[in-house]
């Protein structure tokens, strides 16, 4: 398990003609933290909705910490996308009306907190077409100092979803999958040969990890101005997944559910999780999640959380045999990435996979994730069709101009919502 170097010795600003630019959800330094882009609605729940704004009505924030004591000159650009996230041919003011570089203004210390942090705040600027974005920030002007990268979409509304529940699964396929069946309605813009100029991408819980890129209509209905999507095929299918789990230390003074100890001698504060076990053989069990996502929040203190929750590493711990592949702890907090430092090492003398990430404070859902080898990523949570999951079907058309895929439609399809 990779963990973080004290945080007096992190170097920041160099080796930057390493980093390779990605145009994914993805940090290029170790002290950058808890990055979050969301719609700014003035409501508790703002971090769980996704990146994701109205062309009519762009109110999205990039929120973003860095874990050390001086204040750095950051820069943002974005970046234009197609379907598949590769870079579209458009220029800059095809899409902006300004110069494609904006300073970071909105920086705070952190409260009191045992690891001092910088909170950044970034409106992100209106854009004039809709489609797929990278938000791209770096240091002092230098374009390949890379500090981060961040997702975000712009939809206009222009397509209606129909929902089909007649066809829910495949046989026995139907106890761990969910099948989404729809029909994508254009009246509201004309559409050029549909099969080839207009691709659907289909997400669930807001991963882009497992998302669905190549999804092909069933029928073309060009005389309706429908396209039909009922999935035969078990390739196209979801797995249901389980409920997420949970841990909640939003107060260190009274840590919530599945907290174990808490180590305030170090530094920063460990804390450990309950010990998991496997559910991948337990029968459906019905619990509110968050789909994955997370809240930072400190409940200790009526300060604002962002600046005053406390960083801490969280111990985790999965009593289970060793099997093949590579085990990972994963959610929103770590945007879905499986790297070294939210791997986990097997430790034959507890019998457990364990490994600990350094969190910021707050209420944290989470699951056990394998990769590589013969195993099934969700050997460890098992699979279900009741399981309560979110779905967001995109819609994209690339018109002969813009030569680019714009964002037509933008729809939720919850499934199991109780």
């Amino acid at each position: 398990m990779l963990r973080l170097l004290p945080l007096f010795l992190l170097l920041v600003g160099t080796g930057y003609a390493q980093k390779k630019l990605e145009l994914t959800d993805r940090t290029y330094e170790e002290q950058i933290r808890t990055v979050q882009l969301f719609p700014r609605l003035g409501t508790p729940r703002d971090y769980f909705q996704p990146a994701v704004a109205n062309l009519r009505q762009q109110n999205l924030v990039l929120a973003f910490d860095d874990l050390q004591e001086d204040r750095q000159n950051y820069y943002v650009r974005l970046v234009h996308c197609n379907y598949d996230w590769t870079p579209s041919v458009l220029k800059d003011m095809d899409f902006l009306r300004e110069f494609n570089e904006f300073v970071i203004n909105d920086h705070q210390l952190s409260n009191n907190t045992n690891v001092v942090y910088y909170h950044y705040l970034f409106r992100v600027p209106p854009v004039l077409l809709p489609g797929n974005y990278v938000a791209v920030v770096y240091r002092d002007g230098e374009k390949n100092d890379l500090i981060l990268t961040k997702r975000f979409m712009i939809f206009e509304s222009r397509t209606a979803i129909g929902r089909d529940n007649q066809i829910s699964g495949l046989g026995t396929l139907r106890a761990a999958n969910q099948q989404l069946n729809f029909t994508v309605n254009y009246k509201n813009v004309e559409i050029i040969n549909p099969l080839e100029t207009v691709h659907v991408v289909i997400r669930q819980n807001q991963r882009w990890d497992n998302a669905r890129f190549q999804v092909v209509p069933s029928f073309v209905r060009e005389e309706r101005q429908q396209l039909e999507y009922r999935f035969f095929d078990s390739d196209q299918n979801f797995n249901g997944g389980n409920e997420f789990r949970f841990v909640d230390f939003r107060s260190l003074n009274f840590p919530g559910q599945n907290t174990g100890s808490l180590n305030r001698r170090a530094n920063p504060f460990e804390l450990n999780v309950l010990v998991d076990k496997p559910r991948g053989g337990h029968v459906y069990a019905q619990y509110p999640d968050f789909n994955g996502n997370y809240v930072i929040d400190n409940r200790d203190f009526q300060d604002d959380p962002a600046l005053a929750a406390n960083y801490l590493f969280v111990n985790f711990m999965l009593a289970t045999q060793p099997v093949q592949g590579t085990v990972y702890v994963a959610g929103a907090f770590n945007q879905w990435r499986f790297t070294p430092e939210n791997q986990l090492t097997y430790d034959s003398n507890a019998g457990a996979y364990t490994g600990s990430v350094l969190l910021k404070q707050g209420w944290y859902d989470y699951q056990y994730v394998v990769q590589g080898g013969q195993t099934e990523p969700f050997v460890f949570e098992g699979s279900h069709f009741e399981t309560e999951n979110l779905y967001e079907i995109l819609v994209y058309y690339r018109p002969f101009r813009p030569a680019a895929d714009v964002l037509i439609g933008y729809h939720l399809l919850p499934v199991n919502s109780r």
